[in-house]
């Protein structure tokens, strides 16, 4: 059984990481060459706290890159001839965009996705369109097997000393020897 404190009513959680800190670093060496990042656990963090605990305290986040219309057709272009690139080709194109490779690798990476994902959706309309034909399909076959049921229902009620014939075997099946 764990003793609380008398002042229980407000806890202090400490995390150490290296190269953190939502605090100015003090040149101390308290702790021990890492930074400190002080948490109340009487409080939910709030949308400040978050950010900076995604950036490390630093700089906002980088704006998405915004391409121009002729980077944006010349990058279409290198994907219509191969789907991915080798570091040369890659190196060439970002320094001819004046990008980085990493950007114009991403950028691949995505295009890629969203091709896979057009193809996939296509598929999938293919494949409800041929699901609806042939349940159309078998919709009228079932229909017509019955329509066929009941003509050999009514024409052997008709007609009862008509033989059968065994497709199967070729051969003629007197009417006492059926199976009714």
């Amino acid at each position: 059984m764990a003793i609380l404190p008398e002042n229980s009513s407000n806890l202090d959680f400490t995390i150490s990481t290296p190269g953190f800190s939502s605090y100015p670093r003090s040149d101390e060496g308290s702790g021990g060459g890492r930074e400190q990042l002080k948490l109340d656990m009487n409080r939910l963090p709030s949308s400040d706290d978050d950010e900076e605990l995604s950036h490390g305290g630093s700089a906002p986040p980088r704006k998405k890159l915004r391409l121009t219309k002729e980077q944006f057709r010349l990058l279409e272009d290198c994907f219509r001839q191969n789907h991915s690139l080798n570091p040369k080709q890659k190196e060439t194109l970002a320094k001819h965009l004046m990008l980085r490779p990493r950007q114009i690798e991403i950028w691949f990476q995505n295009r890629r996705a969203r091709s896979k994902l057009k193809q996939s959706e296509m598929e999938c309309e293919y494949l409800k369109r041929s699901f609806g034909s042939l349940t159309e399909q078998n919709n009228r076959l079932h229909i017509e097997v019955e329509e066929l049921r009941v003509m050999k229902r009514v024409t052997t009620a008709a007609i009862p000393s008509m033989a059968v014939v065994d497709v199967q075997a070729e051969k003629m099946i007197p009417p006492q020897e059926r199976e009714h």
